[in-house]
């Protein structure tokens, strides 16, 4: 058979005894601490109670005037805000349509064909009058085209010597005229130097008063370096 020990008997000391009604103190003080707390629905109502009424500005409670003037301020600053918020939305939407515009119409400028460059005016041509002055000066411009020397008074001088300035005047009495070829025009000119030192652009008609000033020009160029250096017969 097992043995068994008994136990010795504990013996409490002073210490267990001080500690043992620290314990029991300590007890006491929680109950009465529970016992003297307020429920939770006491607390809430206590609070209630004593809650903050609102004020006005100057210290004073709110009467019903001063809570309906603040329900018509915030129904006004309600109304503001919403009424910016449109005019924001508003503007938003204006700003994006404008943009998109905008690249409509750039896109069009850079789609846009490049339109061919307009070709200069062309410069109206010149008239003259139909008399010796404007038969000189016609045949100068044309002389100067072609690069043929011979001035205004040269042609003039030449042309009342041997026409009187006419340009049907025929010389029938001169070696030329027997020989059946006679001087014609403003300038007295046989057919075959005209043929030869005509001037392309004029009629070839030998008695043309522009005709024939140029043909003697071209002539007189090449056989004494220009028509101002002839005095008489040539």
């Amino acid at each position: 058979m097992p043995n068994f020990t008994l136990s010795r008997p504990v013996r409490i000391t002073r210490a267990h005894k001080i500690s043992a009604a620290l314990v029991a103190t300590a007890s006491g003080a929680a109950a009465l601490a529970f016992t003297a707390a307020p429920s939770n629905a006491e607390t809430t109502a206590a609070h209630a109670t004593s809650a903050v009424k609102p004020v006005s500005a100057n210290g004073l409670p709110l009467t019903a005037k001063d809570r309906a003037d603040d329900g018509t301020k915030g129904r006004q600053l309600a109304s503001s805000v919403t009424a910016g918020l449109k005019v924001t939305a508003v503007e938003k939407q204006g700003h994006t349509a404008q943009q998109a515009a905008n690249r409509s119409v750039e896109r069009k400028v850079i789609a846009a064909p490049k339109s061919a460059p307009k070709a200069a005016p062309k410069a109206a041509p010149k008239r003259f009058a139909n008399n010796l002055d404007g038969w000189i000066r016609e045949s100068l411009d044309i002389m100067k085209a072609k690069g043929i020397p011979g001035s205004y008074e040269g042609l003039h001088r030449n042309i009342m010597r041997e026409s009187s300035g006419n340009p049907n005047a025929v010389n029938d009495w001169d070696i030329n005229a027997i020989n059946g070829v006679p001087s014609k025009g403003l300038l007295q000119v046989i057919q075959p130097t005209f043929d030869t030192y005509h001037v392309s652009g004029t009629p070839k008609k030998l008695t043309d008063p522009i005709a024939n000033i140029t043909a003697a020009a071209n002539y007189a160029a090449h056989r004494y370096g220009s028509i101002d250096n002839v005095n008489s017969a040539y």
